[in-house]
């Protein structure tokens, strides 16, 4: 039988003495036999989010890295619940990582249109008005637009990379999309 479609039998007791050992040892046996108890509801979230088998099995285990720490983070009351969130975030995240890797790219960071049809001679013009725009920006607004488009990170992994909080990381990006552009319609009056 697959252990990811095993019946779910949780005992709140039992879960929460699983928990607590854990915190205390850090062993991670006990840790696993805690997320065991939870797979078939972990996988089930993740195969609804993501649809596919394989990337539901990789999920899984991906989630289980996250919980090597953040079980030690949070004051969880209510494992399941906990892990549900936990496990529907974990899949909401891979899912914008991944359409942002399909569809953002240089050219959706601004309407500039020299990006949006580039010709050879253009492109360099481009670039340079681009880099001269992005050194204008505050150091914050450089960083996050930086981070969020040249190097494909999302909210969370820039708040984690910067110390910023995610609603600074959104505000920084989104007033820096605004000055990029009104930087780069003026470059090219």
């Amino acid at each position: 039988m697959n252990f990811f479609f095993k019946p779910i039998k949780t005992d709140d007791a039992a879960t929460n003495d699983l928990l607590d050992s854990y915190r205390k040892s850090g062993d991670l046996v006990v840790l696993g036999k805690l997320y065991e108890n939870f797979l078939p509801l972990v996988y089930g979230v993740c195969l609804k989010y993501l649809k596919d088998e394989e990337e539901a099995k990789d999920a899984v285990m991906g989630i289980f890295e996250e919980l090597i720490t953040k079980v030690r983070q949070h004051d969880i009351k209510q494992f399941k619940s906990w892990l549900y969130v936990l496990s529907r975030n974990y899949c909401l995240m891979q899912l914008r990582r991944d359409k942002k890797m399909e569809l953002v790219n240089l050219d959706e960071v601004v309407e500039f249109t020299a990006f949006l049809h580039p010709d050879d001679n253009n492109r360099e013009e481009a670039m340079a008005a681009l880099e001269k725009c992005m050194d204008k920006l505050p150091a914050t607004q450089k960083q996050s637009i930086s981070l969020f488009y040249l190097n494909e990170k999302c909210y969370k992994e820039i708040v984690e990379l910067t110390g910023f909080s995610l609603n600074e990381v959104k505000s920084y990006i989104q007033n820096g999309k605004r000055n990029l552009k009104i930087c780069l319609d003026k470059s090219s009056e």
